[in-house]
Formats: C-alpha cells, sequence, structure tokens
C-alpha cells in the first residue's frame, strides 16, 4: 500500500484534546521500557522530546529518570498548551519545559543534549529527512537516541482491523486521527533507506503489530 501523508500539524483544539485524553499508557510505557532496555545504564542528564505532543511520553520519560531535565519541542501551540497542564499536574514544572517550533528550525542549542527521544512524530513529516536532521543538529555526540513511530500496515483494510482493536472506544476524531496516521507511517525498509540517506548509524526494530523502535547512538 502506497503512503498517504497527512497534515504535519495537530492544532485543531478538538483534535488536540482528543489526542490528549486517549489511553495511550500502553505504547507509552513501552516507549520509555524499550528505552531502557536499549539503553541499559544510560544516566540522561538534559534530554529533548521532538514532537512532544501533549507531553505524556515527556512526562513518563522524566518520571522514570528523576535526575533528567526535559525539553519537549512540538510545532502546534495546541498540543503544547495542553502539555503545559499536564506537566503541571504531573509536578514536574521544575524539570520538564515545553517551548513552541516547527521542526526545521526550532530555536533550540545545538548539540546541547545527551538524549533525544521521539514519539509518533516521523510519521507526520512530509520529508522524514527532517527528523532525522535535527536529531543531528541537536544531539551531542554520542548521545542517546530513540524513536518510536507507528507502523504502516500492508491495506487500508488492515489499518481499519487495527483502529478497531486499539482504539474501539475512543472518539470518532481519535478513531479518524489514527487510521489517517497508520496510513501515512513508513515501513521499516522506507526507513532504514532514510538513515543510509542521512548516514544515521541507528537500528530499526519492531516492536508490536503497530510500532517500529528506531535507535543507537548520535555521530
Amino acid at each position: 500500500m502506497e503512503r498517504l501523508p497527512e497534515p504535519e500539524l495537530m492544532d485543531d483544539p478538538a483534535q488536540a484534546l482528543a489526542y490528549a485524553r486517549a489511553d495511550f499508557s500502553e505504547p507509552h510505557e513501552a516507549f520509555v521500557r524499550h528505552f531502557r532496555e536499549r539503553f541499559p545504564g544510560h544516566a540522561p542528564a538534559r534530554a529533548l522530546d521532538l514532537g512532544c505532543g501533549p507531553a505524556d511520553v515527556t512526562c513518563r520519560f522524566a518520571r522514570a529518570y528523576p535526575h533528567t531535565a526535559v525539553l519537549g519541542v512540538d510545532g502546534a501551540p495546541a498540543m503544547i498548551e495542553i502539555g503545559r497542564e499536564a506537566v503541571k499536574r504531573a509536578g514536574l514544572a521544575r524539570r520538564v519545559a515545553l517551548v513552541a517550533g516547527r521542526l526545521p528550525g526550532a530555536d533550540l542549542p545545538a548539540g546541547a543534549f545527551d538524549t533525544v527521544i521521539s514519539n509518533s512524530l516521523l510519521h507526520h513529516l512530509a520529508d522524514p529527512a527532517v527528523l532525522w536532521g535535527a536529531i543531528r543538529l541537536y544531539a551531542a555526540p554520542r548521545a542517546a537516541v530513540f524513536v518510536m513511530d507507528l507502523l504502516r500496515p500492508a491495506s487500508s483494510a488492515h489499518a481499519r482491523r487495527l483502529v478497531d482493536q486499539y482504539a474501539a472506544g475512543e472518539t470518532e476524531i481519535l478513531r479518524r486521527d489514527f487510521h489517517n496516521s497508520l496510513l501515512a507511517a513508513f515501513t521499516v525498509d522506507e526507513i532504514r533507506t532514510q538513515l543510509d540517506e542521512t548516514d544515521l548509524p541507528f537500528t530499526v526494530d519492531v516492536v508490536s503489530d503497530r510500532h517500529v523502535a528506531i535507535h543507537g547512538r548520535a555521530p
């Protein structure tokens, strides 16, 4: 099935709220677990979350690493607004900061982060090189890099089955966006080609029936 790109930003307030209220506890906890498994003993000091959305993964990561300062960036102001409230509720405002900024061109310090993470940003990008270029720009040498994203299923019918399986009780907005995101996701081979083209020495692992993890050390 050919990739069907979707809008890069989820900036409609109703769309952002539906995403923030959805139950992503299983994949978001898995995100943190997969990071730990791939970087045992790594103690992040300053982490960057690219495409942080409403900051659920950002907060989970900060709780998992209590000595880490995390900066989250997202191009959608509606997401940042919801995320800042989530950070306050979690009691993490001293260690977690969120800024609005669209890649490429976000005003962030280059080479300043010993850890760069990203969840479900890649499939939103018309040009995936934007993410890989941002990682090169903002990661310190040998920084731990962990990206998790959706995998494109073989057909639209398969995508609908995944929506029915994992978002049966969610709002129609969320179900629609999940389906569109699955169709906009990349395959493993496409991701490996992207990494080859940007000369990034990362490993690509399929970690569920709908997720892929890309990880390694920054050059």
